[in-house]
């Protein structure tokens, strides 16, 4: 397990990304989502490993870049902060429908970050889509409540983000976890 790898979590346009964004401009290593570069290399090459179109093929690609990623981070001593991690694409399989495969237990298995998972909830003030983020406000909420049973059920405590500005909802992840970069 990886201490100091801390995760934030929950259903697509909570502010996961403006918070993780918040943390890497006050100094925090951050590890962006790979679902939305996959959506743009794909989109941009015509590829089909797309939330819409070949999900399982999108999954795989989440989680060969999540791994490397990861991995990638082993090297620093300092907090790092992932914008969702491994067990997402275990929920994400689960929300669609799809079977999870042994592989991808096995990886969120291996993958182990801190057991506090910062879950950022279902917001309708802040909730957007755009052209990578086509779920629904339904699709947002159960995405939301996927991430939490999927967490939990592999050894996670969840916390919950306040409903807050960024600031705000940087300050409490310091507080929470008592890191600082």
């Amino acid at each position: 397990m990886s201490d100091h790898f801390f995760v934030v979590t929950g259903g697509p346009g909570s502010g996961k990304t403006s918070l993780i964004t918040e943390l890497a401009r006050r100094g925090f290593h951050t590890i962006p989502e790979s679902g939305r570069a996959i959506i743009r290399e794909e989109m941009k090459s015509g590829g089909d490993a797309l939330p819409w179109a070949d999900r399982m093929a999108y999954a795989q690609r989440m989680l060969e870049r999540d791994l490397c990623a990861y991995s990638a981070a082993k090297v620093l001593s300092a907090p790092v902060i992932f914008d969702r991690g491994i067990p997402d694409i275990m929920g994400y399989l689960s929300l669609c429908g799809l079977p999870v495969p042994s592989h991808v237990v096995a990886a969120a298995g291996a993958t182990r970050y801190n057991v506090r998972v910062f879950l950022a909830s279902y917001w309708d003030e802040i909730f957007t889509q755009d052209t990578e983020r086509k779920q629904t406000r339904d699709e947002a909420v159960a995405t939301c409540a996927v991430m939490r049973e999927t967490y939990t059920a592999l050894g996670y405590e969840i916390t919950e983000l306040p409903r807050a500005d960024i600031a705000t909802r940087a300050d409490f992840v310091c507080a929470q976890s008592a890191i600082r970069p």
